[in-house]
């Protein structure tokens, strides 16, 4: 089982990497975890004029870095083998097509609960992956 976990640095992620490991010890057969970053650029578009795209970029890979730290942490305490990638753009775009690229058969998520009207008028990412992927989502709180 190919097992897809978006990490964006918060509680809710990082207890989805926990119920990840809890999973991949239940499960009898070979599971490949691979954790995601992704981080949205466009936001920098106005600092692009100031700062060169090479700072922007590491910037963003150093960020990712940290956000992904406590996240391998946890999987390299439990023995559970993964990988990471780090990407940029919009981000639930980025999740669902790594998602379908790569073949994943499941992607599970932390989902922060905003709450029904911000959700109505913004949308979550959790919501906008749910929608648009192919293979199951199991959202975390």
């Amino acid at each position: 089982m190919k097992i897809l976990i978006p990490i964006d640095g918060s509680k809710p992620s990082v207890n989805a990497v926990k119920y990840v490991v809890g999973l991949v010890r239940n499960l009898r057969s070979k599971c490949a975890v691979t954790l995601l970053s992704v981080h949205d650029d466009a936001g920098l578009n106005h600092v692009r004029r100031f700062v060169p795209k090479e700072q922007i970029d590491d910037y963003l890979r150093e960020l990712s870095e940290k956000q992904l730290k406590s996240a391998q942490k946890i999987l390299n305490d439990a023995d559970v083998v993964h990988s990471t990638v780090i990407a940029q753009g919009h981000v639930p775009e980025e999740i669902v097509a790594l998602a379908r690229k790569e073949k994943f058969d499941l992607i599970v998520m932390g989902t922060k609960g905003r709450g029904g009207l911000m959700d109505a008028l913004v949308g979550s990412v959790a919501q906008r992956v749910v929608g648009a992927a192919r293979q199951p989502v199991l959202l975390i709180r």
